[in-house]
């Protein structure tokens, strides 16, 4: 049900000239008697968010720590979704800043319970993260927790009691106790269709689907799951099924420098190693004919050659290695593709001899047509972007049809439609064209405005030159002092770890959940967390975390991609390397002042290579080094 406009409207003025109103009256008067701190630089944002939405522009929308980011587009995000009668939509970095959002603690909450207002949000999170009812069935009596869950399922599910009233279950939320490693073994996994399941209106993903649907204010999503609606949704449309999410008023990207690695993420095709076996299996049944099962299993041993041929010729150490074409690559590719097409030509006939079973079929033909468009633009070997990565042990080919900005472009940014990206860093000295440019956006409005924090007085940096990064680094931490240790790479981390040796100190990244290791550190359990992965999205104020040290300037890695995006400009260097590395630099940086009763020091660790970049370093620190030692 469609609710009221937080504020009355005048005929003689527009809706965009009340909102503006009302943020004022909010900001300035309401909120500030419930206690809420005034910050002109959040009354700022929220204007400009209101002109946005007026214009249906691109904003971006940088504001410092402590500025009250999420209050400041939450406001004009809800009216706007009452005046226009579709939902805004919330995409999020992660997992965490969701959680940060919706909690009974968060922004949202705190709002409702100061301004009386009941907002309708809800939660879209990825397929992933729902019991497949599938995949449990496979997985009943053969392991406990498989039991354990499907014992505690609704009635309805297995037609037992009223099917009037379908209450949503079965996310992973609703079983904190579990384990990731059980929880694989009975959530969505994209071999599993949908579409074809006889299951599907008892489904627990159905019934939030449509729960998320109805909202009228807010949906809240992450970022990965926005880009997966965007790149499923005409393939969605040619089956009969409805996109991932509705039509939207607007959509706020928080965090909104991370979408560029959403979107890769989502925007590609990835063939596994294993998973051709897995689909190929299930239908090798008796009575399937002999010449069907000759094609599947050449199929399978080709596709095993294919890949042995693919790890020996990877080049790279960083997530994302290089393919190193060769003739036998080319060949298998080939290969693959024929010996796919002609399975499915045999699977025809096949399909009328009932043997396999209808789903196990549907499968494996949605499969192997998604197999074949794939492994075609990989042996076409033309624009598309390819590379090899290894997913907990299984070696994934990826393949990017085209850069991520024409497809952003095409599927986002074309449509008439305000978007918003809040951050506190987007910009290289107060210019977004390098934000703008990786995501392929043309037009756009801009703004900046600092934190409240006074970093004169709360922030210390000193920028050291070592040709022995290690030993600087080891006399820094012989303090005790709670350290942050920021890297470029992995490679680099461990080249450290050698150098530290088996200090009970050092927590290093990738020893165990990276969340279990950060509440180690918080909780003093540690003194020194080192990592490749967190220049951003960390936050640990207080005592917890008192200095960051910066082992090397965070220069983009030399993987495939990067080399495409190289490939694209006029001036490699200045054009990509350099605006990557200093708004990385900023976001790492940005991990040490996060309230206004925090203080510390960061501490450069450059060699005679890296102080090269002296000059463009002055210009995005938040203040001035008490030295710098010249290159």
């Amino acid at each position: 049900m469609k609710q009221a406009i937080p504020f009355a409207l005048d005929r003689e003025r527009s809706f965009f000239e009340s909102l503006d109103d009302w943020i004022g009256d909010v900001l300035y008067d309401e909120l500030t008697e419930k206690g809420f701190d005034l910050r002109d630089e959040q009354v700022f944002m929220a204007f400009q968010i209101g002109q946005a939405l007026k214009d249906k522009s691109v904003l971006f929308a940088e504001a410092g720590v402590g500025t009250g980011k999420t209050i400041a587009y939450l406001l004009p995000a809800v009216a706007y979704a009452r005046y226009t009668g579709k939902p805004a939509i919330i995409a999020c970095a992660d997992e965490t800043l969701i959680d940060q959002l919706v909690k009974e603690t968060g922004d949202i909450g705190k709002l409702e319970r100061a301004l009386g207002l009941t907002v309708d949000v809800r939660l879209a999170k990825s397929r992933e993260q729902y019991l497949c009812l599938k995949r449990l069935d496979e997985s009943k009596g053969v392991t406990d927790v498989a039991d354990t869950i499907d014992a505690g399922l609704p009635d309805f599910v297995r037609g037992h009691g009223s099917m009037m009233r379908l209450d949503p279950y079965g996310a992973r939320s609703d079983y904190p106790d579990l384990s990731d490693e059980d929880w694989n073994t009975v959530n969505y996994h994209p071999l599993y269709q949908c579409g074809s399941c006889e299951l599907r209106n008892r489904c627990g993903q159905t019934l939030h689907r449509n729960h998320y649907r109805a909202s009228t204010d807010l949906i809240i999503c992450s970022q990965d799951f926005y880009m997966e609606h965007l790149w499923t949704k005409e393939s969605r449309s040619r089956q009969g099924q409805l996109p991932l999410l509705p039509e939207s008023s607007v959509v706020v990207f928080d965090e909104g420098h991370l979408l560029e690695y959403a979107a890769q993420k989502a925007f590609t095709y990835r063939v596994q190693e294993r998973t051709i076996d897995t689909v190929l299996s299930r239908i090798m049944v008796d009575g399937v004919r002999e010449k069907t099962l000759v094609l599947m299993e050449a199929l399978i041993d080709h596709h095993a050659e294919l890949f042995r041929l693919l790890h020996e010729s990877a080049e790279g150490e960083g997530d994302r290695r290089a393919i190193v074409r060769s003739k036998a690559i080319g060949d298998h590719s080939a290969a693959v593709v024929k010996l796919a097409i002609d399975i499915l030509e045999e699977l025809v006939f096949d399909a009328d001899l009932y043997v396999i079973p209808e789903y196990d079929l549907k499968i494996a033909e949605e499969y192997l047509e998604q197999y074949i468009h794939s492994m075609k633009l990989f042996a076409e070997n033309g624009e598309a972007v390819d590379w090899l990565e290894d997913e907990n042990g299984d070696e994934t080919l990826v393949i990017m049809p085209r850069l991520v900005t024409d497809m952003l472009e095409e599927l986002l940014f074309s449509k008439k439609m305000p978007v918003i990206f809040s951050s506190a860093t987007m910009s290289v000295n107060g210019d977004f064209s390098f934000l703008a440019g990786s995501l392929g956006i043309r037009d756009f409005k801009s703004f900046s405005v600092e934190s409240p924090f006074d970093y004169e007085e709360v922030m210390k940096i000193q920028v050291n030159r070592a040709a022995d990064k290690s030993a600087e680094v080891l006399r820094l931490t012989e303090d005790g002092r709670q350290s942050l240790i920021l890297f470029r790479s992995k490679v680099s981390m461990d080249a450290f770890r050698k150098a530290a040796g088996q200090d009970p100190r050092f927590l290093f990244e990738g020893d165990r959940a990276l969340s279990a290791m950060v509440r180690d550190f918080q909780e003093g359990k540690a003194q020194v967390l080192c990592s490749w992965h967190l220049w951003e999205g960390l936050d640990i104020p207080g005592e917890a975390l008192t200095r960051v040290i910066i082992h090397d300037l965070p220069y983009p890695p030399d993987d495939p991609l990067f080399e495409a995006k190289r490939r694209f400009a006029e001036h490699a260097h200045r054009d990509i390397d350099m605006p990557y590395m200093l708004l990385r630099l900023r976001q790492g940086i940005g991990r040490l002042i996060r309230t206004s009763e925090d203080h510390g020091d960061i501490q450069l660790i450059l060699d005679e290579n890296e102080l090269k970049a002296e000059e463009e370093i002055l210009k995005v620190l938040p203040v001035q080094p008490d030295s710098l030692p010249s290159a």
